[in-house]
């Protein structure tokens, strides 16, 4: 049986929709490898969920008249919807206000402390002098003590990459309203990062399969490691399972570390609702599973140093050694596949600054999978990429109209129209046989590409498929061979069949369409499963409901094989896949999101 596999996909943040600067980070990379490994027989948890707690939640709650658990219950379910119409295949999208994720995270910090990993300490913290809120650090902005970079954060410094205190900030300010933190003295639980440094040196040494980016900007912060606080001081969090602290109403655990500790917390609650209490384990306990974990850039620090030390500090495995906790030995993230930023005009996608594109008006008018290709063919998988509505035109009509939609519907159409059906092949010649080889040979190299998390070459491949088969029309003229039936429905099968292979290929980009060409083809049945959104009840807090994305994706018809097609399947007139978009629109932008003259 193939490993399982644990598709971990950052929490966004319940204080507003997703924009498609986003999905291009979290969303659409892990959909496409989380769907591919389903198909190669890999069984595959993916799980997330939305990030619900800290000052940026109550922040918003205030400006909207909600109170934070309105707030959030509303962004929840806009993002739950969002994410189900791009077709994000989670296998639990929850959230993080659960009584579920809760005990999870109380217990793994249980299983820290009694490790010795978790130390009291008094610091300064940062409050907001207009409203007397406790700041996070990432709402503190000024000039980086170490290289000068005016925007630094008070976490980190997104130029040199070095951890921060906000009380280490020159000329710091409140991103809020710009008002100068005032710190007070006041103590928090640290974590003892220094523990774990010798043990992540060596992880993080043995991770040669990672993008360059992602490996080289970890391993420079490893000299950096330092104890970094796990408590604020906000009465909106995960309570601090201690005496003297668990009852305080102004503790409660810092957001970036209940987060993180999401992706076991949903495995769990994966697990729980599926009637097999244990099936999370599979995927974390066995030394088999893998575990890629999907995030943009600014998240990497979380998933490669801190997320990695609290698993071995549960695990017992730091410099003060320890004993296993409740959940056993759990893996360590087999690859952190972290995306650049996609951008618009340059500026990083922001609600703030106006420049946005939000995923439901994207999907209300283009639909899901122009997204998605458009993520996956020229997103920021390795480098900062813009987008421009003209590039996002020129895809959709150029390469997803008039190459592969214009692929299927004329090799479908020519053969509903001179046989009613998948034509048997007579005596197939050289270039017939050429191109069916490279198809075939295809899955190799796009799986390959796939399975590292290289959806730029792997989706090249699979249109270089498509580009070959139109080609191979143009050339063997089978509209021209009325007086040569055989030779034309020869020709028509292999057009078909490459049709077919080439939509396996596009499936993990393209489900929607995948499923439509299925049909065209004259499949039946479920080929690409989507998730749905169900309504449930909190397993461990009575009267509390919430949507959930889950799904059926055992039961899809989907493999990563070629296939023969079924000689005399009855094929009726298809539709058109794809329509070709105004090109007008490059210029002006659709009026919900204009281009600034």
């Amino acid at each position: 049986m193939s490993a399982p596999v644990l598709t971990a996909v950052a929490w966004p943040y319940a204080n507003g929709p997703r924009h498609i600067g986003h999905v291009s980070g979290f969303g659409v990379p892990s959909d496409v490898f989380s769907r591919y490994m389903r198909m190669s027989g890999h069984p595959v948890l993916m799980v997330s969920g939305t990030d619900e707690h800290g000052t940026p939640i109550s922040v918003q709650a205030d400006k909207e008249g909600l109170s934070v658990r309105e707030l959030a219950d509303k962004y929840n379910r806009v993002i739950v919807e969002d994410l189900q119409g791009l077709g994000l295949g989670y296998d639990l999208f929850t959230r993080t206000t659960t009584g579920n994720h809760y005990r999870v995270v109380q217990d793994l910090f249980s299983a820290l402390w009694k490790n010795g990993y978790i130390t009291p300490k008094t610091q300064m913290g940062a409050v907001d002098p207009n409203t007397g809120r406790t700041l996070p650090d990432r709402y503190i902005e000024g000039t980086c003590p170490i290289c000068g970079y005016d925007g630094a954060r008070g976490d980190q410094c997104d130029n040199c990459g070095n951890q921060l205190d906000p009380a280490d900030l020159k000329n710091p300010r409140s991103r809020i309203d710009g008002a100068v933190p005032k710190f007070i003295e006041t103590e928090h639980l640290f974590l003892d990062l220094p523990a774990f440094a010798e043990a992540i040196g060596g992880y993080l040494s043995s991770r040669t399969e990672w993008r360059p980016n992602v490996l080289k900007f970890s391993q420079n912060l490893l000299a950096d490691m330092r104890p970094r606080a796990i408590t604020r001081d906000l009465d909106w969090g995960v309570p601090v399972p201690l005496d003297g602290w668990r009852d305080a109403p102004m503790k409660r655990f810092y957001v970036w570390f209940d987060a993180v500790i999401g992706y076991l917390s949903a495995s769990v609650e994966w697990a729980r609702r599926t009637g097999d209490p244990d099936a999370w384990k599979a995927f974390w306990t066995d030394p088999s599973a893998e575990g890629y974990y999907f995030m943009g850039k600014d998240n990497i620090v979380f998933h490669s140093l801190i997320w990695p030390s609290l698993l071995l500090g549960q695990n017992g495995r730091g410099d003060k050694g320890g004993e296993e906790g409740s959940f056993g030995r759990l893996n360590l993230p087999t690859e952190v596949v972290s995306s650049e930023y996609l951008t618009m005009s340059g500026s990083k996608f922001s609600t703030s600054r106006g420049t946005v594109i939000y995923v439901r008006d994207f999907l209300k008018e283009f639909g899901p999978d122009t997204l998605r290709y458009f993520i996956s063919v020229a997103g920021p998988e390795n480098q900062d990429t813009d987008f421009t509505w003209d590039e996002f035109i020129r895809r959709t009509n150029f390469e997803l109209a008039n190459e592969w939609g214009n692929l299927v519907n004329r090799s479908v159409s020519m053969a509903h129209k001179n046989v009613g059906a998948v034509p048997r092949p007579v005596a197939p010649t050289a270039a017939d046989e050429q191109l069916k080889a490279q198809a075939r040979a295809a899955f190799e190299t796009v799986g390959a590409n796939l399975r590292r998390s290289r959806f730029k070459a792997a989706v090249g491949e699979a249109m270089r498929v498509v580009g070959a088969a139109n080609k191979y029309l143009s050339d063997e003229e089978p509209w021209k061979r009325k007086d040569d039936p055989e030779r034309r429905d020869t020709i028509l099968h292999t057009a078909l069949q490459v049709v077919s292979d080439a939509n396996t290929l596009l499936t993990p980009f393209l489900p929607h369409s995948a499923q439509k060409v299925h049909e065209a083809l004259g499949g039946t049945g479920v080929w690409a499963a989507q998730p749905e959104i169900r309504e449930v009840s909190d397993l461990d807090v009575a009267d509390r409901q919430y949507p959930v994305l889950m799904g059926d994706y055992a039961g899809e018809a989907a493999k990563w094989e070629s296939r023969e097609i079924e000689v005399g399947r009855p094929l009726a007139k298809p539709s058109p896949l794809f329509a070709k978009l105004d090109a007008e629109l490059g210029e002006t932008g659709p009026e919900w999101a204009p281009i600034a003259k």
